[in-house]
């Protein structure tokens, strides 16, 4: 049965029958994957890479390399944090290439300004926002992987163990420290 057959029942297909769809040819099983996950992908390329351009390349290429690889998924994490995985690394391999190089922007648009807040409320979010960014950014990698992964995305301390290459205990710590030297920013 196809991923559109199922979806014709009324079922949403899980992400290992996506992939078992994909390795069979279903471009529209790809297509599904890639709208499930591209979001936590591209935030944890941004977080890794901070730059914008850079993060979409970075998903783009993890993407790739992933459907490259489907047939290698053997299942043991789930194919998000898999996803997760190959993101982190092609964006650690991002900025060994570009050296962290700095480019300053000519324009920075930041935030695009909802219609219910008015320009002072939405200055102060913007501000806040970069504050946020800015302090996390402040982070060593793991401790700002950890954070993030876990707050933006929900993971479990295990998967953020298997994206981060260490441990369940050590993305714990990776995170609770994170999070205390946030809190030691904020003040």
């Amino acid at each position: 049965m196809s991923v559109r057959d199922e979806e014709r029942l009324g079922g949403d297909p899980s992400d290992l029958e996506l992939v078992h769809a994909g390795r069979s040819g279903d471009d529209s099983a790809l297509g599904e994957l890639v709208k499930r996950h591209h979001a936590a992908a591209y935030r944890v390329a941004v977080s890794l890479v901070n730059e914008d351009d850079v993060a979409q390349d970075v998903v783009q290429d993890a993407f790739i390399k992933a459907f490259r690889a489907l047939g290698g998924f053997r299942g043991d994490a789930s194919f998000r944090t898999w996803l997760l995985t190959i993101t982190a690394n092609e964006a650690r391999g991002a900025l060994r290439r570009s050296s962290r190089r700095k480019e300053t922007a000519l324009e920075d648009a930041g935030p695009v300004q909802s219609e219910a807040m008015g320009p002072a409320q939405a200055a102060v979010v913007s501000q806040e926002a970069g504050r946020a960014r800015a302090m996390l950014e402040r982070l060593p990698e793991k401790q700002r992987l950890s954070v993030s992964l876990r707050i933006e995305e929900g993971l479990s301390f295990k998967e953020i163990g298997e994206v981060i290459g260490s441990s369940e205990g050590a993305a714990r710590v990776n995170y609770f420290h994170g999070i205390r030297r946030l809190r030691e920013l904020m003040e």
